[in-house]
């Protein structure tokens, strides 16, 4: 009997959350066509927090003391679920866009919206011409007060854990100058997963730390800031899981 409730709530809520997010995404981009989108990010951000309470989710913000909200940033994440831009945009306190595979601006519908809303296409093969492209696309963001959203991982964890970090976020910050946030999206792989479309009532919690500057970082040790900003990242998803393990015993 609770299968079959988590199964119909689970079916109910992608219906209601769906069709919110295309018919509302819709309008926004039409919007867009006439308004600077920074100018109307306060309904981007109500479509975000109410496709959350749709899918039937909690939330919670929890910002360190030494973030700084003013800096134009890198915000390096734990990558989840389909949900997290939506878990970001709500919780990051910022006129913020990302950097998306570029094969996702293909997707019917979905890639129209996020062209129009300006998020920068990460090639998804290695050809120098379209690495050199995505980072002018990146610093001309960052240029005009526009923080980005990177998940290091190169794709959503499949077991709960924070994978390893790539080196390009940590490159181009040290190369540009801007700082890093590390952030950590918490509760999310509980309500919902990679490969499996049910929505689990859950309470998802999105951790800000420190603003990290990068001016002045040597070269050679952007290997060591990444493994430290790794670290921060999954901190509090790794005490999350240990949690729910002790739970379920």
């Amino acid at each position: 009997m609770k299968e079959l409730y988590l199964v119909m709530r689970s079916m109910l809520r992608w219906a209601a959350s769906g069709i919110f997010f295309f018919v509302v995404c819709s309008i926004l981009v039409l919007l867009a066509v006439l308004i600077d989108p920074r100018k109307n990010d306060r309904p981007q951000r109500m479509l975000s927090r109410n496709v959350l309470r749709l899918a039937g989710v909690g939330f919670e913000v929890r910002r360190s003391a030494g973030f700084d909200p003013r800096r134009t940033s890198f915000f390096v994440v734990n990558h989840v679920n389909l949900f997290d831009p939506f878990v970001l945009y709500s919780a990051i306190p910022q006129f913020v866009r990302g950097l998306e595979l570029e094969s996702h601006f293909k997707i019917p519908v979905y890639g129209w919206m996020m062209k129009r809303f300006g998020n920068v296409p990460v090639p998804d093969h290695s050809r120098l011409s379209d690495l050199k492209r995505m980072w002018r696309l990146t610093r001309a963001a960052l240029d005009r007060g526009i923080s980005l959203v990177v998940f290091p991982e190169g794709g959503r964890t499949r077991d709960g854990h924070v994978g390893a970090f790539k080196d390009g976020v940590f490159r181009m910050a040290r190369q540009s100058g801007y700082p890093i946030v590390p952030v950590s999206i918490v509760g999310s792989y509980e309500f919902n997963r990679k490969g499996d479309w049910m929505l689990r009532p859950s309470k998802i919690v999105v951790y800000i730390h420190d603003t990290i500057e990068m001016q002045g970082l040597p070269k050679e040790e952007i290997e060591a800031l990444r493994d430290r900003v790794h670290r921060l990242v999954s901190a509090p998803v790794e005490e999350s899981l240990r949690a729910a393990t002790r739970a379920s015993r």
